[in-house]
């Protein structure tokens, strides 16, 4: 008996065994390759400047993308790839629970679906571009086979790059809130703007990694407001410092022409803000109400769903999410479904489909592509025309005096009658139009009396001053757009209003600025939190005092301050979102707490709490203080808590470009970086060489001439 039961346990454990090693292995073996990119030999020049920011030079565009994607995969090969698993749904299998929500959204969107339909259809030179940079990732990939995370996942195609695009544009204005709404079975966000709820269901939340955005800043002069004749751009737009869409600096310069300096992202083959010799742009983050969501009426059995007085079956298909968990993968089935109207999502609530900008097409590639290349004010609108990006504005300067800020969105074509703010009836045509509203309608403020235009994620009524700005009235309401602002918005425009004659110092001042409007939405909250009844609370009494004392300033050399940032990041999760005042009350005394836990004091200064750091001291890493907070011009937007209780930041002022054009119409420019161009290699120089100038408010020359260059190289190579 004893051995027979010992035999069946020792068989338990082989099959147990099996399982493990079975879970452990499947997920590669399942995995299709895909064709690699047509065979070709890139001739790709890098040359590394002081900084370590790549310059690719190349005979042919191609051969610059080549360039870039090997460049990049140099300095952080880790995120690069998550960009191609994305791509291929398998980030779950790479990165667990939140890559499998990725991999859902992947499949509800059918964003590989779009890509390979319409990849062939591209422009040949887009597709030549596409296909170099995932060639560059293959060469690095197969030179450095011992970073690879997953089996697979190399060779990598054009199409990947492309599907990375069409899976990720929709979430810069918001989708993955509806998104993660409708699955968490929760109330909708507002149409116009929204919060991503909470849900049990580590694959409920269909996302895509990047955070919520917590606002850009942008800031257009002519010639004629500035103090020299100089045209100027300041491009500030807050990312996160690390991860899938953080910010990486270049330049790119081909013998056809091509010619741009500026920041591009992860699984992006060429700059997609920046500047060329004759022109430049920078882009924040507009939120118009791009999404419209259908009730579905559907059969018992939810296979079906009535339209127009027929039943049509409900388009299915099972998704078998691949979800890491420490070294086992295991496969989730999910369902997607699809109605006329797009995805569907299912809940306890019924069917729900999706409407949003920019479904199912590919032209966003040869959009940013276009514009990078464009040589005038003219060519760079034709680009833009093409709507291929469905959301972001876009605020422009060039060598000729022209500035401009265009409300860029795809907008959905819409039928009077009907509240596209709210759920419609899914069961009628009646409030579905195809289509998008054409550009020429779309919002523009080209050359204002003003001689200045600027966004901090505010509504664009409010952007170049009284007697220079757009008039609600003459857009449809049906387009969406928003008309509430941030305090940097308005910050921006009081401080820019202030100078008839704005300098470049001036214009530096203005863009490290670290105070708040007395006429914005952070005074009127820090009214309510000062006014309240401490009823005795000695600590509360105390905090008020402080608050009552502070100086409206976030610059690190006055007391409050550190108290004040708390209370304004407490601010922005209710107003950046539109959602009810939080109890001032119930704000300050936890603010007041964690100050008096971790710190001593209510008051410790703003730089001994607030803090960059980014990896360890003995391996390249800082620890530094900071000035700012989140919703003023110099944002630290979001931080996280440190076990010593400082605040970390990890998302705000990010990458910093200052453009300008002298009389002669010669460009210049200088940039900086929270950390450095190498942010997840600790053993390189350049892993946080920047970390001390972004704190100092200083900039360094991004050498976008060659002559610049040769006397700033630090070397150069051939991938």
């Amino acid at each position: 008996m004893r051995g027979w039961f010992g035999r069946g346990i020792a068989g338990l454990a082989l099959v147990v065994a099996l399982a493990a090693i079975g879970l452990a292995v499947w997920e590669p073996l399942a995995a299709s390759a895909v064709t690699p990119p047509p065979a070709h030999i890139y001739n790709s020049v890098i040359a590394r400047d002081g900084y370590g920011v790549p310059h690719i030079f190349g005979k042919t565009d191609p051969d610059v993308a080549y360039g870039v994607a090997y460049a990049h995969a140099e300095d952080d090969f880790a995120t690069l790839q998550e960009a191609v698993a994305m791509a291929r749904g398998r980030l779950g299998a790479m990165s667990g629970a939140d890559g499998a929500k990725v991999d859902y959204t992947l499949a509800l969107l059918g964003a590989r679906e779009t890509a390979h339909r319409d990849y062939d259809k591209q422009p040949a030179d887009v597709r030549a571009l596409l296909d170099a940079y995932a060639s560059g990732l293959n060469a690095y990939a197969r030179r450095h086979p011992g970073e690879v995370r997953l089996s697979k996942l190399f060779p990598a195609n054009g199409e990947d790059i492309a599907t990375g695009f069409v899976l990720r544009t929709p979430f810069f204005f918001g989708l993955d809130q509806t998104l993660g709404a409708l699955t968490g079975d929760k109330p909708l966000p507002r149409e116009d703007a929204g919060a991503v709820p909470d849900s049990p269901d580590p694959t409920a939340l269909p996302a895509t990694g990047e955070a919520m955005p917590n606002g850009s800043n942008a800031f257009v002069v002519a010639p004629k407001r500035s103090a020299d004749g100089f045209t100027r751009v300041v491009s500030n737009s807050h990312q996160p410092w690390q991860g899938p869409v953080a910010w990486y600096e270049l330049s790119v310069q081909s013998g056809t022409g091509w010619h741009f300096s500026g920041a591009t992202f992860p699984g992006v083959p060429f700059p997609v803000l920046g500047h060329n010799e004759t022109l430049g742009w920078t882009n924040t983050v507009n939120r118009p109400d791009l999404t419209d969501v259908y009730k579905l009426v559907t059969n018992a059995d939810g296979t079906q769903y009535r339209f127009d007085g027929k039943w049509l079956p409900l388009q299915t298909q099972r998704v078998w999410l691949k979800v890491a968990f420490g070294p086992f993968v295991l496969p989730i089935p999910k369902m997607a479904y699809r109605a006329v109207q797009g995805p569907v999502v299912v809940n306890k609530s019924g069917a729900f489909a999706i409407r949003y900008a920019g479904a199912d097409q590919l032209r966003m590639v040869e959009e940013y592509y276009r514009l990078t290349r464009a040589r005038a004010f003219a060519e760079w609108q034709k680009a833009l025309a093409i709507q291929g990006v469905p959301a972001t504005n876009f605020l422009y300067g060039d060598a000729q005096g022209n500035i401009a800020y265009v409300y860029n969105a795809s907008f959905p074509n819409r039928k009077p009658g009907f509240d596209y703010k709210h759920v419609l009836p899914g069961d009628t045509s009646r409030d579905l139009m195809a289509g998008t509203v054409p550009f020429a309608q779309v919002p523009k403020n080209v050359n204002p009396a003003s001689g200045y235009l600027v966004n901090a994620n505010n509504t664009p009524f409010q952007a170049a001053g009284a007697g220079s700005e757009l008039k609600p009235a003459d857009y449809s309401p049906l387009l969406g757009i928003e008309t509430d602002t941030t305090n940097r918005g308005t910050r921006a425009v009081e401080l820019m209003g202030q100078h008839p004659s704005i300098s470049a110092a001036d214009l530096d001042r203005i863009k490290f600025d670290t105070g708040v409007s007395r006429l914005s939405w952070a005074a009127r909250w820090y009214n309510d939190v000062a006014a309240i009844d401490p009823k005795g609370d000695v600590q509360l009494t105390k905090a008020v005092a402080l608050l009552r004392a502070w100086n409206w300033d976030f610059d690190g050399k006055h007391g409050g301050q550190a108290l004040a940032a708390i209370l304004l990041r407490t601010g922005q999760k209710w107003h950046y979102q539109r959602r009810p005042e939080l109890d001032p009350r119930d704000a300050l005394a936890k603010a007041a707490a964690y100050l008096q836990t971790h710190f001593g004091t209510l008051d410790p200064p703003l730089g001994t709490v607030l803090r960059l750091r980014h990896g360890a001291p003995d391996k390249n890493g800082v620890d530094l203080p900071l000035d700012g907070a989140p919703d003023v011009l110099r944002a630290a937007s979001t931080w996280t808590e440190a076990d010593d209780g400082r605040l970390v930041v990890n998302h705000g002022d990010s990458f910093i470009m200052f453009m300008e054009w002298d009389k002669k119409g010669r460009v210049a420019s200088r940039s900086v970086q929270p950390y450095g161009a190498a942010t997840t290699r600790p053993g390189s120089p350049h892993y946080s060489d920047q970390a001390a100038l972004f704190v100092a408010h200083k900039t360094k020359p991004v050498h976008f001439w060659r002559e610049d260059l040769r006397r700033n190289v630090e070397r150069v190579y051939r991938p």
